[in-house]
């Protein structure tokens, strides 16, 4: 669902979140759950963004498209419920949100964050993920969740920084 992507491939932004949103719509009725109007904002919002973003600005967002203030409690209150319904992920490390790929089921993600434009793309590794938990295992702890956000260029931003080093 994430509209980033680790290729410079032409992307139809609007398809991709109307879809995503119809997505989320049908889980959210399906585990017996509310997609308010101000939960499918703040999701919609995401969604679009080409970037990770804060609750801050997605309240700066909010109060562009409503002309009203809106509470920190608001963002927060829908930024929790769109997590906890595996809508969108939170990159700890940036204290930033990305929507999920993959929403229909619960798993683990792991993000290639890129240091230059912001961009987050989102993948799972069983191989990866297996050898986490055998590392955990052998250490006798129990992982609950796992998430490994890695820094570095996009391949966009590698071919305009080697232009620009060539230049």
């Amino acid at each position: 669902m994430h509209p980033t992507s680790l290729t410079s491939q032409p992307h139809n932004q609007q398809h991709c979140t109307n879809t995503a949103l119809m997505t989320a719509n049908r889980l959210c009725s399906e585990r017996g759950v509310k997609l308010t109007p101000q939960r499918e904002q703040v999701l919609r919002l995401i969604l679009q963004s080409r970037q990770p973003v804060g609750a801050y600005q997605l309240m700066a967002m909010l109060e562009e498209l409503s002309d009203k203030t809106i509470a920190p409690p608001t963002v927060y209150r829908a930024l929790d419920f769109l997590v906890e319904q595996d809508l969108v992920h939170k990159l700890h490390s940036i204290n930033a949100f990305v929507g999920c790929n993959h929403p229909s089921c619960h798993h683990q993600s792991h993000f290639l964050i890129c240091s230059h434009c912001q961009t987050a793309t989102e993948f799972d590794d069983d191989s990866l993920n297996q050898a986490i938990t055998h590392s955990a295992q052998a250490r006798h702890f129990v992982a609950k969740e796992q998430s490994i956000e890695i820094f570095g260029l996009c391949p966009d931003c590698q071919t305009n920084t080697s232009h620009q080093t060539n230049a």
